[in-house]
């Protein structure tokens, strides 16, 4: 089934043979006298869509299986010329009949919740991000200094930002704006209220945050996008997955070139695993030591993707192996767990008895958490510090000069 937003294109594969059926509207009532139609030993394959989930929903129960195809995939094993639904839907059933659909995995209804939470949250901080571009590019535009304060959208800021000389019509765009992002710092509490409600008995995401520099929005943006651990079968899958492995091109004789990340898969994910690398190299630690290190010969952006990548490795150990991150910080972990836990709306521990996330407000103990960090990058550092390029072996210089020419 070729599937479109108002209807979907229909073929049989019968006996080695394809046989067209006409459309079926994408409506429930449609789709599910569409199901009826059918027996319950058939197959069902639709491609990769904003409604192919729905679909699925709805002809699950009628049919054997519903098969979810990869689009790129498909795409690039059968590449046509002429391109019609009904030619699409029939490689569709052609490519799974032989056993070379590329499927991709359906995740549960928990997941797929999950998953439109974290989209929707990270639609509303874009536009909040966008909004504030805006009243930047006012300011920059009447020549107004940059704002003393550290964030000119809190209460100080706000009010250096009402006594700015700008015209009466900037004044009401600025005034609009303001307004627009305290109505979606509404939108944001909510959605982050309902994150953590669901993310609390997660043994994952709580694995997850004793990662330094993972916070609850990271560690449940990438649950959601990896869903079922099991289903990669080695670190490099999930780097793969997530688009963070570099592009190769080789052919023949020749050496392989790398260039940059692949970026397929899941964006958002990518974007935050990044946001954690820069939190993380900050930060002292293993991880501080190798940003340092790819940045001495790489510049820092392409650290920080190096950092990303490597947090995609640690991600994949955790949570196979089900341990926590070696060194984490046991107040610092505390205090995201308490976090967590306030921002789904648990009740406030008040009286005398001090709760786990306390020792975060003892400086000297954050300090004795930190010297252990600090140890660990001092390994860190020791452990590579005799590594050195090494020339290509004898036998790969063979291969890439079969002529023995110089």
């Amino acid at each position: 089934m070729d599937i479109h937003r108002t209807f979907g294109e229909v073929v049989f594969w019968e006996d080695g043979r394809l046989r067209p059926a006409g459309r079926v509207d994408m409506t429930r009532t449609a789709l599910e006298g569409f199901g009826k139609s059918v027996q319950p030993i058939d197959e069902v394959v639709i491609e990769a869509t904003g409604n192919c989930m729905a679909v699925s929903r709805v002809l699950s129960p009628f049919v054997k299986r519903v098969v979810i195809a990869n689009p790129l995939q498909v795409k690039a094993i059968a590449h046509a010329h002429v391109k019609t639904d009904k030619v699409d839907a029939g490689t569709l059933a052609s490519l799974y009949a032989v056993g070379y659909l590329p499927e991709i995995w359906t995740p549960d209804a928990a997941t797929e919740r999950l998953r439109r939470l974290i989209a929707r949250r990270y639609q509303v901080v874009r536009h909040r991000t966008r909004i504030k571009n805006e009243v930047h590019a006012i300011l920059h535009a009447h020549l107004i200094p940059k704002c003393p304060h550290a964030d000119l959208f809190n209460g100080r800021g706000r009010d250096w930002l009402a006594h700015q000389p700008v015209p009466d019509d900037e004044r009401d765009a600025i005034e609009r704006h303001v307004r627009e992002l305290d109505r979606l710092a509404e939108d944001l509490t909510i959605l982050d209220r309902e994150i953590a409600t669901n993310s609390l008995d997660d043994g994952s995401v709580r694995r997850l945050l004793t990662i330094t520099g993972v916070n609850l929005a990271v560690a449940a943006g990438l649950m959601a996008a990896i869903g079922d651990i099991t289903r990669f079968k080695s670190p490099q899958k999930l780097v793969s997955y997530l688009g963070l492995n570099p592009r190769v091109h080789q052919s023949g004789l020749g050496a392989a070139h790398h260039g940059r990340i692949s970026k397929v898969g899941r964006s958002h994910a990518r974007a935050m695993l990044v946001e954690a690398a820069w939190a993380a190299a900050k930060t002292p630690g293993p991880l501080h030591a190798f940003f340092v290190r790819i940045r001495a010969r790489r510049g820092h952006q392409v650290a920080a993707v190096a950092v990303a990548r490597k947090l995609t490795v640690l991600c994949w150990h955790l949570l196979t192996n089900e341990e926590d991150y070696l060194w984490a910080r046991p107040s610092l972990v505390a205090h995201k767990m308490r976090g967590m836990e306030l921002q789904a709306g648990r009740a406030q521990n008040k009286g005398n008895t001090r709760g786990p996330a306390y020792a975060y407000n003892i400086k000297q103990l954050r300090d004795q958490e930190m010297h252990v960090a600090e140890q660990a990058q001092r390994r860190y550092e020791h452990f590579v510090e005799a590594w050195r390029p090494r020339p290509p072996k004898e036998k790969a210089r063979g291969r890439l000069n079969p002529a023995g020419h110089r």
